[in-house]
């Protein structure tokens, strides 16, 4: 694994333009970083496979250790909707994709930071712009990057998993004042028209209830049968209507299962049960030791993040999730590359490990304005 510094193509914001990525450049900084790549093996590749598949496996195994031991109560769930949760569970409701975040430097294991499994973005980035970027600067090279590719199988599967429903159109909302939520979304849209749905963009705003046809429905007041939601489940539980989704009137994409997933709560449970896992980094709910990470369980983008070495505070960001309950988490620095730290986002689309897409910063807590980086192996 090494980086490399090159000269961007002369067009560049043209290019990713051309194929939907408009936030290239965020508050006047580059955030689509085509200054360099990072150049992996095969072997170092096969390494990121085969942890995202194994990872994922075992996050799975948890999910049904939760839910077999009713141990919900870190996860701050209200409890009207463990039932919601567990069904979503037993039915085995259609799951889309997620990401893992990896601290992987090409030598030792990668080591699991956390698992986006429900709201994670980076998405066209990592599945397209920097698929087209290779075919311009390395065409002869490869890029672990199934991942658009994959999208469409999964859809595709989603699809006809649906029928039952009618063959319902398929909504997809973010929230309004994200554009990357929204590029995030509509890329998804575009695949599942190509896989055959039928679709609708809104915003999370515009959904309501309709106390006569007893639904969730659009500006038209359609029936919202079906939705894929770039918006935390542990926001939409919390919301105003929050109890109509126990009516069941809708099938969400991600499922309410995905909630055990996505939040960190998650993280001591998985050492508990694969304790010294090559791939996991120790977690507990209370410090150990005089270095460590401080995370709140449903933060996000990096929020709240507090590094601890030596009992004193390296370094700590700020956001809106301090007064969450919090795990602790064994530091493991982020590989240094003259001053830029990378993390390493590897996908999973269904069930699948499909691709990666790596952000890197100055600092070593990886935010939403954190670069985004290209890859290729050899």
């Amino acid at each position: 694994m090494k980086r490399i510094t090159t000269t961007p193509r002369p067009d560049w914001q043209d290019r990713v333009t051309e194929y939907g990525l408009t936030f290239h450049t965020i508050d006047g900084e580059t955030y689509w970083d085509e200054s360099c790549y990072y150049r992996f093996t095969t072997e170092e590749v096969d390494v990121l496979d085969d942890a995202t598949a194994e990872l994922h496996k075992m996050c799975l195994e948890t999910v049904e250790d939760i839910i077999s031991r009713q141990a919900y109560d870190r996860f701050l769930i209200p409890p009207d909707f463990i039932p919601y949760i567990e069904k979503s569970w037993r039915e085995q409701q259609e799951s889309l994709y997620g990401r893992f975040d990896f601290c992987y430097d090409g030598t030792r294991p990668p080591k699991m930071l956390e698992y986006n499994a429900d709201t994670p973005t980076a998405l066209l980035e990592a599945s397209v712009i920097q698929w087209f970027w290779l075919q311009d600067i390395e065409p002869t090279a490869d890029q672990f990057n199934s991942i658009h590719e994959r999208l469409l199988e999964r859809l595709k599967e989603i699809q006809t998993s649906t029928w039952p429903l009618g063959n319902p159109i398929f909504y997809f909302a973010s929230y309004s004042e994200s554009e990357e939520d929204y590029i995030t979304v509509n890329y998804l849209r575009d695949l599942a028209i190509q896989s055959g749905f039928t679709t609708e963009y809104l915003t999370i705003e515009d959904i309501g209830w309709d106390d006569g046809q007893r639904a969730f429905v659009d500006l038209d007041r359609r029936e919202i049968k079906l939705i894929f939601k770039l918006y935390p489940w542990e926001w939409l539980m919390r919301e105003e209507f929050a109890p109509y989704l126990l009516l069941e009137t809708t099938r969400f994409i991600e499922p309410p299962w995905k909630s055990l997933l996505s939040n960190k709560a998650l993280l001591p449970l998985l050492w508990e049960r694969y304790p010294d896992h090559p791939n996991l980094l120790r977690a507990e709910w209370e410090p150990f030791g005089n270095t460590y990470v401080k995370k709140p369980i449903l933060s996000r983008e990096g929020a709240n993040v507090t590094v601890v070495t030596g009992g004193q505070t390296l370094l700590e960001s700020d956001g809106a999730y301090a007064d969450w309950p919090c795990i602790y988490q064994e530091w493991s620095p982020l590989p240094n590359f003259d001053g830029n730290f990378a993390v390493i986002g590897s996908w999973v689309v269904g069930d699948t490990a499909c691709g990666i897409g790596i952000r890197e910063d100055n600092t070593l807590i990886t935010r939403d304005t954190s670069r985004f980086v290209p890859h290729f192996f050899t």
